[in-house]
C-alpha cells in the first residue's frame, strides 16, 4: 500500500518539474535521383502552324514526364470492376489515376523523336526535395531532455 501511494505521488509530481528539450533534425543517409521521359505527338496538337503545334507538343511532353515522375513518387491508384448477368461477363472497367505534388524537378532536355513526336526528360533529385521540405516542415526528434 505504501509503495503504491509513493508511485502515485511521484507520478503526480513529475509534471511539476520544468524541462528543456533539445531537438535534432533528421536526414536520410542517401538520396535517390529518379528520371522520367514524357512523349507527345506533334501532328495531334492544336495550332495554326507547325511551329505552334511543335510548341504545344513540347508542353504536352513535359506534362507527361511530370505525370510519370508523380507516378514513381506517389504510386498509381487503380480501380476496376466487372458486371455479370446470368453468370455472363457483360462489362469490364479499369480506371487509373495519379495525384501528387512534384517540387524541384529539373528539365534535362527536350527534343524531337522521329518525324512526329516530341520528348522531354525530367530529373528529380531527392536531396533537393529534402532541402525544400526542410525549409518548410523542419522534421525533428528529441535529442536530449534537461529536467530542472
Amino acid at each position: 500500500m505504501l509503495v503504491a501511494s509513493l508511485v502515485i505521488c511521484f507520478a503526480g509530481c513529475s509534471s511539476m518539474f520544468d524541462k528543456h528539450i533539445e531537438w535534432e533534425t533528421l536526414e536520410p543517409e542517401t538520396f535517390p535521383v529518379i528520371s522520367a521521359i514524357g512523349y507527345a505527338p506533334i501532328s495531334e496538337q492544336k495550332g495554326n502552324s507547325q511551329a505552334g503545334k511543335m510548341l504545344m507538343a513540347l508542353k504536352a511532353s513535359k506534362l507527361d514526364a511530370y505525370r510519370e515522375l508523380t507516378e514513381q513518387v506517389y504510386g498509381q491508384k487503380v480501380d476496376g470492376g466487372q458486371s455479370l448477368s446470368s453468370l455472363v461477363l457483360e462489362d469490364t472497367r479499369l480506371d487509373s489515376t495519379v495525384q501528387g505534388v512534384i517540387r524541384g524537378a529539373k528539365v534535362i532536355k527536350s527534343y524531337p523523336v522521329g518525324e512526329d513526336t516530341y520528348a522531354t526528360e525530367l530529373e528529380l533529385d531527392f536531396k533537393l526535395v529534402n532541402d525544400i521540405y526542410l525549409s518548410t516542415a523542419r522534421p525533428r526528434q528529441v535529442k536530449k531532455v534537461h529536467y530542472y
